[in-house]
């Protein structure tokens, strides 16, 4: 992660928690950020190391207020949305923002489809590392900075686990994500301390390859990583790819086109490699999906979206 001050702990997929110990946040339909104020400045970074400052001008107020509140060298995690009419985050309209690099684009995208910060961690306050701090303390001095502005926000944590659930489904969120009171917080790990627990079964999975239909692209052939790099087929994702989803998807894909299948030898059922056109695996998507057959197929898969924001290295099978 080149230039990134630290590499954001991870959820695991699994059931609601409902013991005691737990808090609850609602799960953000975005990308993960931090962001740092530092005596370099003011900058952002994306999950997978890329800095994205210009992409996001304005969270240069938040800049502003971590200094007006003395805190000078400080260090936030959280989820960067864009809010749709119904108030709910879209990650399409998310998508046009993700990007963009060049200032005068940006701003003017800052004025038309604003995005907000939802910060939920800090992990360095005024030069001290915080992350042996325990959830609890952690989210203590984080409300106690009084942050909060047009752009950005504090969303609360809640003790109620199936009424945060509730909440959850009736606005119309993603999900939920318990974490832990007492846990520390561990850079680049996907932590059983942090459990995310999804309105819908989704997942992430590497495009392989694709296969024409009535359009030119009629399915996408997916799987996941082994340590090898090969891939074991997880099913053709055929729904879901309208005429937007399609020019991103050829955009992303063509030029990664090689003769030869990134699956396992053997992996892939002839019907479905029958005219098919192999890419090297790179691109990941989510896929939304009914159930899985005995053998890790999906069934009734539709995707979702693409991931730009994920690498092949953090997707697996726990979704």
């Amino acid at each position: 992660m080149p230039g990134a001050p630290v590499r954001p702990m991870l959820a695991v997929t699994g059931e609601l928690p409902t013991t005691p110990g737990w808090g609850y946040e609602f799960k953000w339909d975005g990308v993960r950020a931090v962001a740092a104020l530092s005596a370099a400045g003011f900058s952002v970074w994306a999950r997978s190391g890329v800095e994205i400052t210009a992409a996001y001008p304005e969270l240069a107020g938040l800049s502003r207020q971590l200094t007006e509140v003395r805190a000078d060298d400080t260090l936030l995690d959280g989820e960067v949305v864009v809010l749709g009419p119904d108030g709910v985050p879209s990650f399409t309209m998310l998508a046009e923002r993700m990007h963009v690099r060049e200032a005068g684009r940006a701003a003017r995208l800052a004025a038309s489809m604003p995005i907000t910060y939802m910060i939920f961690d800090v992990l360095r306050l005024r030069g001290a590392d915080l992350t042996r701090w325990s959830y609890r303390d952690r989210r203590r001095a984080l409300e106690g900075l009084g942050l909060g502005g047009p752009r950005w926000a504090v969303p609360p944590v809640f003790p109620d686990g199936p009424a945060t659930w509730q909440a959850a489904g009736e606005h119309g969120l993603e999900g939920v994500v318990a974490k832990r009171w007492d846990a520390a917080y561990h850079p680049g790990v996907r932590s059983p301390d942090w459990v995310k627990v999804k309105l819908e079964t989704t997942a992430d999975f590497v495009v392989g390859g694709w296969r024409a239909g009535a359009r030119k692209i009629g399915g996408l052939l997916v799987g996941v990583p082994r340590p090898d790099g090969r891939l074991v087929f997880r099913g053709r994702v055929g729904g879901g790819i309208g005429m937007a989803a399609e020019r991103d998807l050829l955009a992303a894909l063509e030029p990664l086109r090689t003769g030869a299948s990134p699956f396992v030898a053997g992996g892939v059922p002839r019907e479905d490699a029958r005219g098919a056109i192999w890419v090297t695996p790179e691109v990941v998507v989510e896929v939304k999906y009914g159930q899985r057959t005995p053998d890790g197929r999906l069934r009734f898969p539709r995707l979702l979206r693409l991931r730009p924001d994920k690498t092949v290295e953090e997707v697996d099978d726990a979704g």
